[in-house]
């Protein structure tokens, strides 16, 4: 039998990153004290207004189809959401409503690229970003943010990539793995390169919400940047909500026109009753955001307080999001070796972050996903495992 080459192209080296957090559920599964750190899967539950909003609409009948860009009430909570907090006149017609940030970045890519063209992508970048871009038959250039560098943006390095074939730059504002946020200087200068080169510029800001300190700046605020700028957003992150699916896309509207076109081919629209529960979370957004914001902060600080001296190894302080950044060249082990080895000997399991660039080997991911007592003895754990890594020859 014979199948289309798609999937072979999605699968890159990333995704093999995930085997340790696939090996960590099937230990769970059969009773094993295990500690998962691996995947971004908050612990509490979805605030009960907005289950309660999920519930009131099952039960009313709101089980059909809806909209294909998503229901008209829930577009223009988002879009006042957006007019609020960036003071820029988001319409209803700027929205169209995604499963989740994921699907928002395959729709963007397939309605934004052809075969053949390249897109720019600030690394460290999220494992799927290759498969969404180079599945569709782009090619993803790579701009490396490094950490000797403090994850600080290189322009030189960003420019010297663009080509003739060069349509679109990807980022993750906050990033995933590193919990940066770039500055304004570093927003203002992707925008004028992309304003020289008549590129797009795609922001998935699913953390957005969860910044630590200091205001978020918005890369579609900047002056002519909001007829070229796609943001991707999602309430998986800021609001528990990731089995809901509950994502977004705000773009000029003749991008929203072809977003509407493929849906029809490839979702054919939310339920209905998760698009009211959404409006429900939206309404509410910086009243459910603040309180996640603040347990983000607490879980962050549990790792930086459990890990920060005397083991060999360095946490990187995260600006925002549910994720550490675990340094580990001094043990002298890869961070694939020291991943699995941790996962064998202390039933911990954590991502090598060189799945997200190379310029990550020698360092870890630690998720946020746990409470805390179970996240202070995953960092105990890795403690114990780091000393004694650091006396093996």
């Amino acid at each position: 039998m014979r199948f289309s080459s798609l999937t072979d192209r999605i699968d890159g080296p990333g995704v093999a990153a995930w085997q340790i957090h696939n090996a960590a559920m099937q230990g769970l599964r059969e009773g094993r004290d295990i500690i998962a750190l691996s995947v971004g899967d908050p612990s509490f539950a979805t605030p009960q207004p907005i289950c309660d909003r999920a519930i009131d609409a099952i039960q009313s009948g709101d089980t059909h189809y809806t909209a294909i860009t998503g229901k008209p009430e829930l577009r223009q909570a988002i879009a006042r959401l957006y007019t609020q907090h960036f003071n820029l006149p988001i319409r209803m017609e700027n929205v169209a409503v995604s499963a989740g940030a994921q699907n928002g970045i395959f729709t963007t890519a397939l309605c934004l690229l052809n075969p053949g063209d390249d897109a720019l992508a600030l690394e460290p970048v999220y494992l799927t970003y290759a498969g969404c871009l180079e599945g569709i038959g782009a090619r993803m250039l790579r701009a490396p943010m490094l950490p000797d560098q403090d994850f600080r943006l290189d322009l030189d390095a960003l420019r010297s990539l663009v080509t003739p074939r060069t349509r679109a730059i990807f980022l993750a504002n906050p990033n995933n793995p590193t919990g940066r946020v770039l500055s304004m200087e570093e927003l203002e200068a992707i925008a004028e390169l992309a304003r020289t080169h008549d590129l797009w510029v795609v922001v998935d800001e699913v953390y957005r919400a969860l910044v630590f300190d200091g205001d978020y700046l918005a890369m579609h605020q900047l002056p002519d940047m909001r007829e070229r700028t796609v943001t991707i957003g999602s309430l998986s992150k800021s609001h528990a909500m990731t089995g809901w699916r509950s994502g977004w896309i705000v773009a000029p509207e003749p991008l929203i026109e072809h977003i509407d076109r493929l849906a029809l081919n490839m979702l054919y629209g939310l339920p209905g009753f998760i698009q009211t529960a959404m409006v429900e979370a939206v309404h509410r957004y910086p009243e459910f955001t603040a309180e996640m914001r603040a347990r983000y902060r607490r879980r962050r600080d549990i790792v930086t307080a459990e890990l920060g001296t005397g083991y060999g190894i360095q946490v990187r302080q995260p600006m925002a999001g549910m994720f550490s950044l675990i340094d580990v060249r001094a043990s002298g082990m890869t961070s694939g070796d020291f991943a699995w080895s941790l996962f064998r000997e202390q039933n911990v399991s954590t991502v090598d972050a060189e799945a997200f660039s190379p310029g990550l080997a020698g360092f870890i991911r630690i998720a946020y996903g746990l409470d805390e007592e179970p996240l202070r003895e995953g960092c105990r754990r890795i403690a114990h495992f780091a000393k004694g890594a650091m006396r093996r020859p």
